[in-house]
Parts: C-alpha cells; structure tokens; sequence
C-alpha cells in the first residue's frame, strides 16, 4: 500500500523524519507531499523545502518527496495512495487531524492514520525551531546538520544588509 506523509516541512525537523522513518517501515512506499499553505510566512522556498526533504530521506529507499500543490486527495489519488499518515503531538492535533481525515475520506475516499509522536519529538515544532534560529540559537539537537547549515545560511543572509 503507498501513503502519503504531507505537511510544509519549514524546516524538516526530527519529529518529521521519525514520523517518515515509521511510515516507511509500515507502508510499501510514502510520498512525502511538500505542500503550500498561504497562510504561513515560510523561512524556505517550496523548492528548498523539498530538497532538503529529499536529502534527508534519501537513505529510504520507498520514500519519495513531492510538490503538493492543490487539494491533498488529489495528489493521494496521482500517486496511487489510500492512506495520509499525520503525526500528532497533542490533543489539539488529534482534533484538528479528526475533521481532516473525516472530509478526506468523504472527499477523496482516502484514509488517515494518526501516528503520535516519539517521547523525544513530541513537543517539537518547526516554528520552534525558527524561532531559535532567528535569534541565533543552536538548532542542531532539532534537525538534521545539512538542515541546521541552510538555517544558519538563511538567518545570516535575512541579517545582511540590501544591497
């Protein structure tokens, strides 16, 4: 069976990559869907996103990452896919992933499996780490080093004059 792992990944933090990690071992391939949301103000461009989605999932051999643009059960349905897996922290996700997964069967007639997050991720946010990083913390015990070096880079380039 594929499944399909969406979120906007600003930046791939470990919560993410354990959650893909897990779904690989369940599922026969994942899709992860770098998607979108035009409410957020990202740190990364939809095409740095997927590429650091990539690199750090390319020791999976069944996941693949890509662009989500549009509806999430269509992309499901282009990629073969009855399954969404989300991660969750907190009841407040569980909730919120509940509506979603009850419009996405009814939609999309796909399926959603609700993954907790690991004791070590389970209160970990890519906005957290954003906003370490903007003020010059150190993220690295968040993600991984490729990630932390592209946060660094976009933080100091945000800090440099127009010129």
């Amino acid at each position: 069976m594929i499944a399909v792992c969406p979120g906007s990944f600003d930046p791939v933090t470990y919560g993410h990559l354990d959650v893909i990690r897990r779904a690989a071992a369940l599922f026969e391939r994942v899709v992860v869907a770098v998607g979108q949301n035009s409410a957020k103000k990202y740190l990364f461009t939809p095409a740095e996103r997927l590429d650091l989605v990539r690199s750090t999932t390319s020791d999976l051999a069944n996941v693949s990452a890509e662009p989500l643009d549009g509806l999430l059960v269509d992309f499901a349905k282009a990629h073969g896919a009855g399954v969404l897996v989300k991660g969750v922290r907190f009841a407040s996700d569980v909730e919120f992933e509940l509506q979603m997964a009850h419009i996405n069967a009814v939609v999309g007639s796909v399926e959603t499996v609700m993954l907790p997050a690991s004791a070590d991720w389970s209160t970990l946010s890519s906005t957290m780490v954003r906003e370490v990083a903007s003020f010059g913390g150190d993220v690295s015990a968040f993600v991984p080093e490729l990630v932390a070096r592209q946060i660094r880079h976009k933080i100091q380039g945000w800090e440099q004059p127009n010129g």
